[in-house]
Formats: structure tokens, sequence, C-alpha cells
């Protein structure tokens, strides 16, 4: 049987593979491992939900199987993924729960789950969830069944939240938010205009079915236009859950995660707030961000792709700021996972206090000409051990030497290897990787 949990929590066909019988399952083994149980203590979970038709039914599911197992449940209906971490610590709740597919397409849907205080599940936790979905545990009975609460005030209290992060106003800055028709329909363009910018929003009239569809971080080319129609400063996209946000500057033109770590790493290393001057990135990141790091007297530690791994790094480290060129960044003095809104704000922030425009900001960093295909193989292992693979690998990076990067990277669950090179130009990049594509898929 295949991993419940998947890198992001449990997600699938939502009504399919994730029906009410697995939500209501998952909820009831969550509470029984996540939370102390005992005669002085009824556990509490949060619960929030982004604006998909299938998150109605799947939280009366979890609410079902939370209240089975003896604890209270604060809805706080649809809220980002982050606002839900944060409420976990704030509410002084046992655990969270977020009915979610971030990014993905409207039919799916998904669960995360937070730890107290609002943080990510280890591997280890999400085993031991998944080893007690669908085992017969006794349940409470009359007084013992837990209860369903609605949070009114959960919108105001992560704004405030927000607004207490923002190291510098907004005034004066024009901004378009692509809020995805998802979980940021609300709060984004009312906390951008509490700081003091001028907001227009676009795709923020969520109905159940069109979140994602077109719009938002995954599908920009409505905010470049909209950016341009309205001669805004910059335009700034979240995805579903708002988790993540890119951004687009004044000329149309987008700039992605990378480009807003290099930012925000240069505007925290002069305020004196990046611990160690080290920023945490993850092995995809462009080599442009690296080479702009190093001139820059910043240290960049990579990780394995996934956003969980850069936590685990920050928090090993005691360090400020780390993220994906996906637009997913964490800042932990502020946030125990990815936050687009608080992204967005300190990158406007940024702007605001230096009185310089997003791509004047931007150009710290130059991106490097990024390649990447997947190579269909027989056996991955066998890839990663062969000479003839190894030896190819090493003669193109001899050929780039400071100016580009090979990256091999076997999937984590097809017989694929993803070949990545950057390269000084388009076609040189190309040109390497369709060389190296063709002896992987040999060897495999």
């Amino acid at each position: 049987m295949a991993r419940l949990f998947g890198t992001d929590g449990v997600r699938g066909l939502a009504n399919g593979d994730l029906g009410p019988e697995v939500a209501l399952s998952v909820a009831a083994a969550a509470a029984r491992v996540l939370a102390e149980h005992d005669s002085s203590h009824r556990p509490v979970a949060v619960v929030g939900r982004d604006p998909r038709a299938s998150g109605e039914m799947l939280q009366a599911a979890v609410a079902a199987g939370l209240t089975s197992a003896g604890a209270d449940v604060m809805q706080v209906g649809v809220l980002p993924t982050p606002a839900v971490a944060h409420l976990v610590g704030e509410l002084n709740a046992d655990f969270g729960v977020m009915i979610s597919a971030s990014h993905n397409p409207m039919p799916d849907n998904g669960i995360k789950l937070f730890a107290s205080g609002g943080h990510k599940l280890p591997d280890t936790i999400e085993d031991e969830i998944e080893a007690a979905v669908g085992v017969v545990a006794d349940r409470p009975t009359g007084a013992g069944i837990g209860r369903v609460y609605d949070i009114s005030d959960a919108l105001d209290r992560y704004i405030a939240h927000l607004l207490k992060a923002l190291p510098h106003r907004l005034d004066g800055l024009r901004v378009v938010v692509d809020c995805a028709n998802g979980a940021a329909w609300a709060a984004a363009p009312q906390v951008y205009r509490e700081a003091g910018a001028e907001v227009i929003a676009i795709h923020a009239l969520p109905d159940g079915e069109n979140i994602n569809d077109g719009c938002g971080s995954t599908h920009l080319d409505a905010l470049r236009e909209a950016v341009l129609a309205e001669r805004a400063d910059l335009g700034i996209a979240h995805d579903g859950d708002a988790d993540r946000c890119l951004a687009v500057d004044a000329s149309g033109e987008v700039v992605d995660g990378d480009q807003i770590m290099a930012v925000l790493a240069l505007a925290m290393k002069e305020s004196g707030e990046l611990a160690e001057d080290t920023l945490v990135a993850t092995v995809m990141s462009n080599l442009g961000l690296h080479l702009a790091m190093r001139e820059h007297g910043v240290t960049l530690r990579t990780t394995a792709v996934g956003d969980r791994y850069v936590l685990e790094e920050l928090r090993a480290g005691g360090l400020s700021l780390g993220g994906e060129q996906s637009g997913h960044l964490v800042l932990p003095a502020h946030a125990t996972t990815g936050d687009g809104l608080l992204t967005a704000m300190r990158l406007m922030s940024r702007m605001a206090s230096s009185g310089r425009s997003l791509a004047d900001l931007a150009a710290v960093m130059t991106r490097l000409p990024q390649v990447l295909v997947n190579v269909k193989v027989g056996d991955k292992a066998a890839v990663a051990t062969s000479v003839t693979v190894n030896e190819a690998v090493a003669a193109v990076e001899a050929e780039l030497g400071d100016t580009g990067r090979v990256l091999l990277r076997p999937s984590g669950t097809e017989q694929l290897v993803r070949v990545m090179v950057e390269a000084p130009s388009q076609e040189e990049a190309e040109a390497a990787v369709r060389r190296l594509a063709g002896i992987v898929a040999t060897a495999g």
C-alpha cells in the first residue's frame, strides 16, 4: 500500500481517493496521536479550509472524526494555510487541520496537519498517524464527545499578526494582487490596504469551483496584464492556500521566489535580522542566487526539495530566512510555515523603505537559464551508480566551471530521473541537457 501522507499532508481527488471516510479516519487518528488526553484537559484542534466546494464536505468529516475522538474543534472558516498554523499557537490549541490542495486544480483537495505551536509534522509522527488510521479504538460517549465552535474573529487575529511583522508601512505603493480565487481572497487585499498600499484585487471572488482556474501563482499572464493596465508598482500572485507568492514588477517581468529571497536576505542582513548572515534554499534554486549571495557576503545553505526540509534546516540552525524558487518562503521569527502574505508584505516594505522599484531590487540577482527534463528509466538506482553517467556529468561540469551547474535527481515516486542544467545561455543549457538525458536514458 502506498504511503497515505505525501510531501505536504494527504492529498487526492475529493470524494474519490480522498473521501469523507478517509478524512474522518485521518482526523480521528490525528486526535489520538497529537493530543494529550487526560481528565483535566480536553484536546482542542483549529480547523480551516480553502474555498473549494469539497472543503465543506471534508470539513464536516474532519470535525466528526475529531469530536468522535474527544477533541473540541475551533472552526476558523476560509483562511490561508499560514493563518491556521498561526492560530494553532495563538489559541493555544493542541494541533491544527487545514483542508486544502494548495495550487492543485479544484477537483482535488487535501488535509494538512500542524502540531502544537503550528509546526509541520515530522515524518515519524505522520507515520504514527497513518498507522492509527482505521484502528478500532475506544471512543468517548456522553459529555466526553468533542464540541464544535466557530471562531468569528479568526481573520482579524491573523491580520493583526501580519501587521505586527511589518517593518515599514506600504504608503505610496500601488499593487495588484491575484488571490487565485482561493484562501487569500479576503485576507490579502484587506491587510495590504491596512498596511497603507493602494490595492487592486483580481480573482478575489471564489465560488467553490474557480480556485486556481487560470489564475494565481501558477498562471501569471492575467496579473502581468493587470499590472500594466493599472500602471501599478508591482503585482503579487498567491496560490490556492496562500502559503506562497510570486511577484511581477511594473514592466510585467516575473520576480520568482529566488529573487524575492535575494531581496529579503539583503534587507535582513542590512537590518541585522539575518541570523549568521545565512540563507537556506533548496538544490533547485538558481545558480544566480548562489552567486548573488556570495557577492554580498551571505552564506547559502541548500537542502533537498520541499519546504519541510527548508524548515528543518532553519530550526536546526536557528536561522531566519529560507525558501524555494516557487515562492514558498519562511521567516521563522514571524511564522512557523510558508506565508505568502507575510512574504509579500516584507517585499513591499523593502520597496517602500528604500524608495526603489521592484525591478531595481530584484536586479541584485541574475537568473541563469535553467533547463529541466524528466527522463523515464527502467531503474533509477542504476543511473545513480552508473560510471558513464557520472563521467558525463563531470565532463559537463568541467566545461561550465563557475558559470553553470548540473543536477541529477531521481523522482521519489516514479521511475524518472530529473536532469537539470544551468548555463550562461539557453542554447548551452539545452545542449547539455540533451546530451545528459540521452546518456541517462541508456544507463537506466
